[in-house]
């Protein structure tokens, strides 16, 4: 991998090793050039293995799994990097993934509302062609909720967002309203910080201009639609 120097270097090819929509957009608005390639890592059965870990070793592990799912494709380029996250909220101690059901959905927000939890990511950055020198690191925020009504909890259930996402809410979606105050990386709550992926690439020797556009070129679109921060 090519060590940053004071000109621009080489664009190097990023991986986003997720389907998500709100990961992808935060690449995008920030500028990053990328493709996205979800993995097929069975996540459910990789939390339950990990029962009794820290939430911040399970989303580190959800996203080494991830990225190192994608990039064992053999016919990445040499130069690229594969970028996995992975989302949880905490709260009392327990981890709270997907909720998938309304039942659950409704079940943790009359638990969540009113309090303070803390949203995880994980993060795990392989470089294909020096995959042992993958690096990763785990980014925790407070979200506080506001102390949402049944019926609002009922409404904002019903419009299927929370299903499919990492404690149920999206911070830039319809659940805005019912977030009271984040403390930390605003970022890291919509599934990826961005502060920590420059941490990361630093740490791998690369630059912020080896993986973005030069400010004349226009924003492109990724490749795959898919779900939400928690895929």
């Amino acid at each position: 991998m090519a060590h940053p120097s004071p000109s621009r270097q080489s664009a190097i090819t990023l991986v986003l090793a997720s389907a998500s929509p709100s990961r992808g957009q935060l690449l995008r608005q920030a500028g990053f050039r990328f493709d996205q390639r979800p993995s097929d890592v069975d996540e459910e059965a990789l939390t339950r293995s990990l029962a009794d870990a820290p939430a911040s070793e399970v989303v580190l592990a959800l996203a080494k799994a991830k990225a190192e799912a994608v990039a064992a494709d053999p016919d990445l380029d040499p130069d690229t990097l594969v970028l996995g996250c992975d989302s949880l909220l905490e709260l009392d101690g327990q981890v709270y993934g997907k909720p998938y059901t309304p039942e659950r959905a409704i079940a943790r927000w009359r638990r969540q509302r009113g309090r303070t939890a803390n949203l995880l990511t994980g993060h795990w950055l392989v470089p294909v062609s020096a995959g042992d020198r993958a690096v990763g690191r785990t980014v925790s925020s407070a979200v506080t909720f506001v102390d949402a009504t049944d019926a609002e909890i009922d409404d904002y259930v019903a419009s299927g967002e929370p299903l499919g996402v990492a404690g149920a809410f999206t911070l830039e979606g319809r659940a805005g309203p019912l977030i009271a105050a984040v403390n930390g990386d605003p970022s890291n709550v919509l599934g990826l910080s961005l502060p920590g992926l420059r941490a990361m690439l630093g740490e791998l020797g690369v630059s912020l201009a080896s993986v973005t556009r030069p400010p004349t070129e226009p924003v492109g679109e990724t490749r795959l639609p898919g779900q939400t921060r928690g895929s």
